[in-house]
């Protein structure tokens, strides 16, 4: 049912678009599985040798222990350049989208491989467990133990430990979100900085933006709550929701790496992505913010060559440039 509250429109170059998406505009538990089985309704994702192609990327895939013994292993995709520089590379560790119910390693991947390409970088995408078969803190603990085993060895992997920078989209941003408190609270890998894009960080679904988006777009507030109840098995909204499961809970984003956080002002997460980078500017974090005026959810990874998408795209890789320069 839409929303009648009112609400910035669509972008009139890219809205055509969301005319041609196959799937329904909210998700159900039940489709979430037949979109996972029949590839015919959702675009499947190609293997990592069909996502090189001829570019002068080397792919390396490693399985590497859980976060506890009882957490099974971990498998991640190492994509570096072939020819690089001698010495050490910054890293760029990439969580994927999908609102921890979907998709896999490989969805996404395009953004950071681009910049891989831009700044000589290797890139780390982690797999980790999906909901509702495998709730919080699965999901997280994937991530933070893929991470740290990157940091130990950044040695082998010709990685800089001190260029390391935390990527992630959508559900994959608070995600890496989530991560980067993790590793200030644990005294984890240190960060040198976290991208995260239209980020999936409140599981209350209190906000205006988050009211606006009811049953439209390409992440509406009915997939959203679907997808928050089947990562908390039901406890979203409650007040037992760990900060790391949803980082706009944390009360105290001091000692966090510097963010680059973006969104579009006509989706669910417009709001609790400004709340956040705001937050961190009052615990004295630098954060670039872009809110893309009409931009639906994930409009750059879908229309990457309209206005919209171009200025995105730009704006997000001369980041990416200036927070993996090697300070010497």
């Amino acid at each position: 049912m839409p929303s009648n509250l009112p609400r910035p429109a669509y972008d009139q170059e890219i809205v055509p678009i969301l005319t041609h998406i196959s799937s329904p505009p909210t998700l159900t538990r039940k489709l979430i599985t037949a979109l996972r089985q029949n590839p015919n309704l959702f675009r499947a994702t190609p293997s990592a040798s069909e996502i090189i192609g001829e570019r002068p990327i080397s792919h390396l895939e490693r399985c590497v222990p859980g976060l506890s013994p009882r957490d099974p292993d971990i498998k991640l995709s190492i994509f570096s350049p072939k020819d690089e520089e001698q010495g050490s590379r910054p890293c760029i560790y990439y969580i994927h989208g999908g609102g921890m119910v979907m998709l896999n390693r490989f969805a996404g991947i395009e953004v950071p491989l681009q910049w891989l390409l831009e700044t000589n970088a290797t890139v780390v995408s982690v797999e980790y467990r999906l909901a509702p078969e495998n709730q919080h803190p699965a999901q997280l603990n994937d991530c933070y133990a893929g991470l740290c085993w990157v940091s130990e060895h950044a040695g082998e992997l010709g990685i800089d430990a001190t260029r390391l920078m935390i990527a992630g989209q959508s559900s994959g941003g608070g995600l890496a979100a989530g991560t980067a408190l993790m590793c200030r609270d644990l005294q984890g890998p240190k960060l040198c900085a976290q991208y995260l894009a239209s980020p999936m960080l409140d599981d209350r679904n209190i906000t205006v933006s988050s009211q606006q988006y009811v049953d439209e777009g390409t992440w509406s507030r009915g997939t959203n709550i679907m997808a928050w109840d089947a990562v908390l098995n039901g406890r979203a909204g409650g007040n037992s929701v760990s900060i790391y499961a949803a980082p706009a809970r944390a009360t105290d984003l001091s000692n966090l790496p510097t963010a680059f956080i973006d969104v579009g002002s006509a989706e669910v997460f417009r709001d609790e992505s400004v709340a956040y980078a705001t937050r961190l500017w009052a615990s004295g974090v630098q954060a670039e913010l872009h809110v893309y005026p009409g931009g639906f959810h994930g409009f750059d990874l879908i229309a990457p060559k309209s206005s919209l998408g171009t200025q995105a795209i730009f704006l997000k890789v001369n980041w990416v440039k200036r927070v993996l320069a090697n300070k010497k």
